[in-house]
């Protein structure tokens, strides 16, 4: 991460002490056998904060043009999109061929190595936070408290994900592992035993709960108050009994601190690294391989960057909405390249290192080291917190006209160049549509389908308009594809201890 340069060592310093016990290919086994040389590392306040910055380099995970792109090496949020925007209705791989076409196919197996490598990179961002939660009492006093609250608020981050990916709603079958402290060897069933989704939201909430009241907003590329908030307003609006009055409360608190706006220049969102409308995101630092990301490049197809012929690319019917709803966001969102007959429709959100090729769109350039791209991993801004306050005042009825849900939905909507709401009431429909173009292919359109109870129902029809085309590219959709498997190696790993999810 752009301010993790100058520590980098201890980090890597860090990391081998806490996975010295793993073996190459199994990061995910959190065992220490080596809990002495821990302890003779952390020492002082700067040993914990470095250990703090380690949390987030497993977030921001490795390129894979550093390392192997087929073998698992923790790449963070790097696969995200696969697992989320492939398996909405948003985008595709430009190819029907390998692990990654298999998401937006459905038809990925527990066997699918960038799923495994997801999954595994969650646990390890856990696994770090519950390390410097064991140490974290060497730092200076005045500290604790923001460094443990802040290791919690990551923890909750990443058990968030993986709880709405990969949890079962079935009791018998349970949420995900819940591990909130350094496991001794005598302890390794808790890294396989499944507990309740309610359970796991129970902790996420605690977590987020503790990171509000000792944070502040000094950050936007580390845990802040507003980041906390915000997250916590999307926990209580996805878990399974939600919590309309407690997410409404948190977005409204988040606008009332004026320290967040809606940039004028929907391009400036992106581009402006840390704007104003910026409330937690993970940096990347450009032409630098260890520091860098490699998503943005494989996100081309037409003019190919990346190691893989094009993925993220735009399904039609998103286009359709775009032409009907998108303003001003569409000529930064997407663009379409080569024979207008058959064109390739591309993500432009994330150009690497934020090429412009709005001049010419038929030969794009995309600068030196497009595999190297420093385009920063927004994780939650402004516009998604208006959203949200919207759905929060619909309250699952289905529609909304109260002059604060209006108010938060327009301001949106204008700065897109459109127009208020034009009956002043917003519909369950209109809010999805709204969100689906204002945050496309930023990992939400999955989530928000889910949380909307409408998934189901979306990809079939999604399906079947492919079908109508005779593109062979669902033949497996059912309901059972909106859960995960979990990773076969982590049942291996188990010794069966470990359930599978239904229908894998």
């Amino acid at each position: 991460m752009k301010y993790l340069k100058n520590i980098k060592y201890l980090i890597v310093a860090l990391t081998g002490i806490m996975l010295i016990s793993c073996d190459a290919d199994e990061f995910l086994n959190p065992l220490p056998d080596t809990a002495i040389a821990a302890d003779g590392f952390f020492k002082s306040d700067e040993d914990v904060l470095a250990g703090i910055f380690g949390i987030y380099d497993a977030i921001q995970g490795v390129n894979e043009n550093t390392e192997s792109s087929n073998s698992d090496f923790n790449r963070g949020v790097q696969f995200e999109y696969l697992l989320t925007e492939h398996r909405s209705d948003n985008t595709r791989s430009a190819t029907l061929e390998g692990s990654r076409a298999d998401f937006h196919r459905y038809v990925t197996d527990a066997n699918n190595i960038q799923s495994e490598d997801y999954y595994q990179s969650m646990y390890e961002i856990i696994f770090r936070a519950n390390n410097i939660l064991n140490y974290v009492d060497v730092a200076n006093a005045s500290n604790v408290s923001k460094y443990t609250a802040e290791a919690k608020f990551l923890r909750a981050y990443a058990y968030f994900n993986l709880v709405r990916l990969y949890g079962s709603d079935d009791d018998t079958i349970g949420g995900v592992p819940l591990v909130t402290e350094v496991v001794s060897s005598d302890q390794e069933e808790l890294l396989f035993t499944r507990v309740p989704k309610s359970v796991v939201y129970e902790q996420i909430v605690a977590d987020l709960q503790e990171a509000i009241a000792n944070l502040d907003n000094s950050y936007k590329a580390r845990a802040s108050k507003a980041a906390a908030q915000g997250i916590l307003a999307k926990v209580y609006l996805s878990q399974p009994t939600p919590n309309y009055t407690g997410a409404k409360d948190l977005c409204e608190a988040i606008v009332a601190s004026g320290a967040f706006s809606l940039q004028t220049d929907f391009r400036d969102v992106f581009y402006n690294e840390l704007n104003n409308e910026i409330i937690f995101a993970i940096r990347y630092d450009f032409g630098n391989p260890n520091e860098s990301q490699g998503f943005s490049a494989e996100f081309t197809s037409f003019k190919r960057q990346g190691r893989q012929d094009g993925l993220n690319i735009v399904n039609p019917n998103l286009v359709a909405d775009f032409d009907a709803n998108g303003g001003n966001r569409t000529a930064v969102s997407y663009a379409s390249f080569g024979d207008p007959d058959d064109p390739s429709i591309e993500v432009t959100k994330f150009l690497p290192d934020g090429t412009d090729i709005t001049t010419d769109p038929a030969a794009p350039t995309y600068g030196a080291s497009p595999k190297d791209a420093g385009n920063d991993w927004i994780i939650l801004r402004y516009a998604d917190v208006l959203l949200m306050h919207v759905e929060a005042i619909m309250a699952g009825t289905g529609n909304a006209n109260t002059a604060g849900a209006l108010s938060s939905f327009n301001a949106v909507r204008n700065r897109a160049g459109l127009a208020d709401d034009a009956d002043g009431v917003i519909s369950q429909d209109e809010l999805l549509l709204e969100r689906r173009v204002e945050l496309a292919f930023e990992n939400q359109r999955f989530f928000d389908l889910l949380r909307f109870g409408v998934a189901d129902a979306v990809l079939q029809d999604h399906a079947a308009e492919d079908d109508d085309d005779d593109i062979t590219v669902y033949p497996s959709y059912n309901a059972r594809a909106l859960l995960l498997p979990i990773p076969s190696r982590e049942i291996n790993l188990s010794k069966g201890l470990l359930k599978q999810n239904p229908g894998y």
